[in-house]
């Protein structure tokens, strides 16, 4: 692999690595168009491989605004915690949703009639102008599912989940944790944020709060221009905030480390401050969810102070020594026999053959033959790859290296 093929991600996804500012705007268009709606099974039913749900598109008429039945494409989560839902197999499902619509039908509503669960159901209504959005690379599906049906597409259904998940939005988590950061007082930089349909990622560092390592970096290359780590062996202190809308697990503050040469980052799991999702069942009737301020009110002072207490933990400068020394006591273990390595790292963490060709060529261009150079490798190729792959990846990294450490 050349140095022209190695790229970070953001080159090419417009919603990987984007500046606050991006987010923020996003973020906002998002909020604007939220459906949420508790449907039993008699509310909602499956046509066309699509979801009809009953009473959630105002329609003007002579007797004025009623609710009619909204038309809604499901994307691949919500496909998958459907599946979950009824107890079918998601892959079968998910290839019945592409290739036979009229058996996911059935399939669907099938299961549906066997069952008096209610669920919340979260969707976001089509904007009028796909193309012009903050988010159009999201919508262009909806709009050729607009233009193939005849219009009749009124949003996507992005989660199905259980009436007891307890809603806390990107938007509100991200002003309420901005405000704990601004609190706590400390300089920090929003290094780069992430939105996929299951999470958001917001990676902050603190150029102010770092450490030397030059054991750790001596012998590496970043293999994005190929600078040597020797010449700027500074690691900063940092974390990531992590939240799902859809069912994708709590909200987490976790340290994160960001070798300054390359911006490779490495989440520590030492300690991760979370808040979970699943609260009190949902106790309004059935149709389109008015959620309690109070209630969101109370989880939002929650993450405030959490974010406040990781400014703390994580960006205090004698934390990010002490887990820098941890890393650099086991980084310069020799890797002899680098096929093997590799191949036992692959295994344990699940790797695929397309990301361990990727690990292998950061591998080969970082040139640090080393169990701390199988480390980088691995958060490198995390730079080039989707966000929910690449948090996955970061952090496992110092596992991966541990592991490479114990094979040779």
């Amino acid at each position: 692999m050349s140095a022209n093929t190695i790229v970070r991600a953001e080159l090419e996804d417009p919603t990987r690595n984007m500046a606050l500012a991006n987010l923020a705007t996003l973020l906002k268009d998002q909020s604007t168009r939220a459906l949420d709606v508790i449907a039993g099974s008699g509310a909602l039913h499956a046509s066309g491989g699509q979801l009809i749900l009953r009473d959630t598109v105002p329609q003007l008429g002579a007797d004025g605004v009623t609710m009619t039945a909204g038309t809604y494409a499901i994307n691949s989560t919500a496909t998958g915690q459907l599946a979950e839902k009824l107890t079918i197999p998601q892959a079968y499902l998910r290839r019945l949703g592409q290739d036979h619509p009229d058996l996911f039908d059935a399939n669907v509503n099938g299961w549906l009639s066997c069952t008096d669960k209610r669920f919340l159901v979260r969707a976001l209504r089509t904007r009028p102008n796909p193309n012009n959005a903050p988010d159009a690379p999201f919508n262009a599906r909806i709009a050729g599912l607009n233009e193939a049906l005849g219009g009749g597409v009124d949003g996507t259904v992005r989660a199905f989940l259980s009436d007891s998940y307890s809603r806390i939005d990107h938007l509100d988590v991200l002003v309420a944790a901005l405000d704990g950061v601004k609190q706590s007082g400390e300089q920090v930089v929003v290094e780069g944020c992430d939105l996929t349909e299951q999470r958001m990622y917001v990676r902050v560092t603190a150029p102010g709060v770092q450490a030397m390592a030059p054991s750790l970096l001596k012998n590496y290359r970043s293999p994005f221009d190929s600078r040597p780590g020797s010449e700027l062996p500074v690691v900063w202190g940092g974390f990531v905030m992590r939240n799902s809308e859809t069912g994708g697990g709590a909200f987490s503050i976790e340290p994160r480390l960001t070798v300054r040469v390359c911006r490779n980052g490495m989440v520590m799991e030492q300690s991760v401050l979370r808040k979970t999702h699943l609260g009190a069942r949902y106790a309004g009737g059935e149709g389109i969810v008015t959620w309690s301020a109070e209630t969101l009110s109370k989880s939002l002072e929650l993450i405030t102070s959490q974010a406040r207490d990781a400014v703390r933990a994580y960006l205090d400068p004698e934390y990010v020594a002490r887990m820098v020394r941890q890393l650099e006591a086991i980084s310069d273990k020799p890797v002899e026999d680098v096929d093997k390595t590799l191949k036992v790292v692959a295994s344990k963490f699940k790797f695929s053959d397309s990301q361990q060709d990727s690990i292998l060529a950061h591998f080969i261009r970082g040139a640090d033959l080393s169990a701390g150079g199988v480390m980088h490798a691995i958060t490198s190729t995390a730079q080039t790859l989707d966000a929910d792959t690449a948090y996955e990846m970061e952090s496992v990294a110092v596992q991966a290296m541990q592991l490479a450490a114990a094979t040779n």
